[in-house]
């Protein structure tokens, strides 16, 4: 995996995606984090729940009632948050997301996965816009707390095929996964499915751990749908092997604006 720096890796779409994966190679043999804690950013200080926590999957919060309408790229742009919104945070379109990944997958049942990796969550929507919130009390720090957020619109019954596939392909892949690209394979030790924030209708949060010269690499990422639109939530530690958090008041906030 090329990484430009801490801040660029973490915020373009380049998720991982178009530095190239989060390989190529893949000394480690599993889990991701030592500690659970979010240091080395993309992260927050509180921690995720451990693995063997049982991982909630449905919002705790009242369900929010949705037209069900695919919204246009404009009407998405409308609905994503904005500086302000989150005390804090400073929200920016995401620059470059013309490049997307073009990792492949050795095995079929790990594709969702790799997809949002590249930046293409499948199935395809029918509008993307993408947004980076950044952490403003951490401005100028190599460890600045930086999620990317993608906000995708999809027919009927895409955003719910979305979400079941990656639930899926969590569970299929758990032992990890090897992808090809343009930029050489990479390798993936581990996916685990982790606590998510109560928010919108559905909501699914996991952590996919990657490897970089030999050390592990911790990507978050936290979905949330309401009627016919995905967010998805990205935060990656480029710095240390502790895994990042993508902060809860995100997630809400942003589901919050849904329509």
């Amino acid at each position: 995996m090329r990484v430009r720096t801490t801040v660029v890796a973490a915020s373009a779409l380049v998720l991982c995606l178009a530095v190239a994966g989060c390989g190529p190679d893949g000394g480690d043999d599993g889990a991701g984090d030592k500690d659970g804690k979010g240091s080395g950013k993309a992260a927050t200080s509180q921690p995720p729940a451990s693995a063997s926590a049982a991982p909630p999957e449905a919002a705790a919060s009242p369900t929010p009632t949705s037209d069900g309408r695919t919204l246009t790229e404009a009407e998405l742009a409308k609905v994503a948050l904005t500086t302000g919104e989150v005390p804090g945070y400073e929200v920016a379109p995401l620059e470059g997301t013309d490049e997307r990944g073009t990792e492949k997958p050795e095995d079929e049942a790990c594709r969702p996965i790799a997809s949002i990796i590249n930046g293409s969550p499948e199935p395809a929507p029918a509008a993307a816009v993408f947004r980076t919130a950044m952490d403003t009390a951490e401005e100028g720090k190599d460890d600045q707390t930086v999620v990317t957020e993608i906000l995708t619109s999809h027919p009927k019954g895409g955003a719910e095929e979305l979400l079941r596939s990656v639930r899926d392909a969590v569970r299929a892949c758990a032992g990890g996964f090897r992808t090809t690209s343009e930029d050489g394979p990479s390798t993936y030790t581990g996916v685990k499915t982790l606590p998510a924030p109560g928010a919108g209708q559905e909501s699914f949060a996991y952590q996919v751990t990657g490897s970089l010269e030999g050390v592990r690499v911790p990507l978050v990422f936290h979905l949330v749908r309401t009627g016919s639109t995905v967010v998805t939530f990205y935060a990656a530690n480029f710095l240390t092997e502790t895994a990042p958090e993508v902060p809860a008041a995100l997630v809400t906030a942003q589901a919050a604006k849904l329509p």
